[in-house]
């Protein structure tokens, strides 16, 4: 969704397309499917769950924070679409930097004056 006026560009992240979901499942006998990793998840959620509960609040605030500039970005490239500005808000919300870096590489045309 890219118009040449620029009111309207919108370009997926990378990380929609990269993104993966990890099933972490526990066999009967209590062995764990994904190994050492696996292991060091057992861990960390048995031995500093507070530490992995505050940083999961900071990640989510960070996360806010971009999308909120995101919105301020759109402003400042000239992406008055309401609906494209949604689009990057979410995106951005949901990927972080991977999302608000394609918004700022995006140069807009300048518009010639007379």
């Amino acid at each position: 969704m890219a118009k040449s006026g620029g009111g309207d560009y919108f370009k997926r992240s990378k990380a929609i397309i990269n993104a993966k979901c990890i099933n972490a499942r526990t066999t009967k006998d209590g062995k764990n499917t994904l190994g050492p990793y696996g292991t060091f998840c057992r861990y960390l959620v048995d031995n500093h769950s507070g530490l992995l509960y505050k940083g999961w609040w900071a990640a989510l605030a960070i996360h806010a924070v971009e999308a909120f500039v995101s919105l301020k970005v759109c402003s400042n490239k000239g992406i008055n679409n309401m609906t494209t500005r949604c689009l990057w808000f979410f995106q951005t919300f949901l990927f972080g930097f991977a999302s608000l870096g394609l918004l700022i590489k995006y140069k807009p045309e300048r518009r010639k004056k007379n």
